[in-house]
This record gives C-alpha cells, structure tokens and sequence, in this order.
C-alpha cells in the first residue's frame, strides 16, 4: 500500500512538473523579441486581425467570441504558410507552441462561461502565439530575401 501511495504520489508530481516547465518553456519563447517587427508586414500582408484583437483585449470588456474566431482564423492562415516554409531549426518550437495554442484554447472554452478574467487570458496567450508565428513567417522571408 505505502509503494502504490508513493509512486502514485511521483507520478502525480513528475505531471505537474512537466506541465509547469511545459508552460513555462511557452512563456520564454514567446518573450523571446527579435531585431526587427515583421509581424505588422506579416498581418497586413495577409490580412490578419491578430492585432485588434490584441488592442480589443487590452481595452476592456468586450465580446470575447469574436475575438477568438479572429486569433483562430489567423492561427490557420498562418499554420498554412508555415507548412510551406518549414523551417527545421524551428520545428520543436513550434510544435510546442501548437500545443499551446491548442492548450489556450481548451482553456477558453472551459472558463468563458466561468469566468471572463481567466478567458481573456486564455485569449492573450492565444494572441501571443498567432504574433510570434507571424513574426517568425516574416523573419524567415525576411531572411530568405536577403540571401
């Protein structure tokens, strides 16, 4: 019984581990700033409304489903362009941060109706991802063109 308790207890503790540096490894590549912003170019390029929804969540209380149709629209748009820019070096990265997304948005749909303060999060980091991916497309072009 005190082995089952035990490993039950590690198991338990190696997942919230996991998931804790999961995030946490999110979090830094998504600080992560570049150079130069080739996101603006990006969404304007490819009509994307990433950026309202960014402005739209910093103002205040608003419908946040429209919003998440946005940054979702623009996460496929950009998902599409990057299967046809695969960049290698890139691949865990992004991986990981579809996983994100993908995780921010389960996190949205189970709290828009709990609480507006933990959706809007969810939103933001949603935001974050589609801006990073955007950036990372046109640093990529940016490069590609130079060289």
């Amino acid at each position: 019984m005190l082995e089952l308790v035990i490993t039950v207890t590690m198991s338990v503790s190696s997942i919230l581990l996991f998931c804790y540096w999961f995030g946490y490894a999110c979090r830094l590549i998504l600080s992560a700033t570049t150079s130069q912003d080739y996101a603006t170019n990006v969404a304007q390029a490819h009509r994307l409304s990433f950026q309202e929804a960014q402005l739209r969540l910093s103002r205040g209380p608003m419908e946040l489903n429209g919003l998440k149709e946005m940054l979702d629209r623009d996460y496929a748009v950009l998902a599409r362009l990057m299967n046809h820019a695969e960049d290698a070096h890139a691949g865990v990265e992004r991986r990981m941060l579809a996983i994100h997304y993908s995780l921010a948005a389960a996190c949205y749909r189970a709290s828009s109706g709990i609480s507006i303060a933990a959706a809007r999060r969810a939103l933001e980091e949603m935001s974050m991802v589609v801006a990073y991916f955007a950036n990372s497309i046109g640093e990529a072009s940016a490069s590609a063109a130079a060289a």
